[in-house]
C-alpha cells in the first residue's frame, strides 16, 4: 500500500468515525458498516442539514476497501487524494460544528 492510498483509506476512516460520533452524541444507533452513504443517511434524519455533506463525502465509501487488499493495479492520483482528504477534513468539521462546544477538541 503506497502513501498516497494510505491516505485516501485515512480520509474515509475520519469521516466514518465523525459521522457515527454524531449519531451517538444524538442517542441512535450505530450501524456496523462502513458504507458513508448509509450512516450519513441516518445523520441527515437527525439534522437534514447535513444532506449536501453527505453526498459529497458518500464517494469516499470505495476506499474502505479498495486498497486494502493487495493486487488492485490502480494508484490514486495527488488530485484524488487531496480531494478525499478535504472531504474528511469538511466531514470532520461540519459533524464538530453541530455539536456542543464543550466536546470540542
Amino acid at each position: 500500500m503506497s502513501w498516497s492510498s494510505a491516505a485516501q483509506g485515512s480520509g474515509w476512516h475520519v469521516a466514518e468515525k465523525a459521522l457515527k460520533a454524531f449519531l451517538t452524541w444524538h442517542d441512535l444507533p450505530v450501524p456496523k458498516v462502513h458504507d458513508l452513504e448509509d450512516i450519513g443517511a441516518r445523520c441527515v434524519q437527525a439534522d437534514a442539514s447535513l444532506q449536501g455533506l453527505v453526498e459529497r463525502v458518500a464517494q469516499l465509501s470505495q476506499y474502505a476497501w479498495r486498497f486494502r487488499y493487495p493486487g488492485d493495479p490502480y494508484e490514486p492520483t495527488p488530485e484524488e487524494v487531496g480531494q478525499a482528504l478535504q472531504f474528511a477534513r469538511e466531514t470532520f468539521e461540519g459533524i464538530l460544528n453541530r455539536l456542543p462546544a464543550e466536546v470540542h477538541l
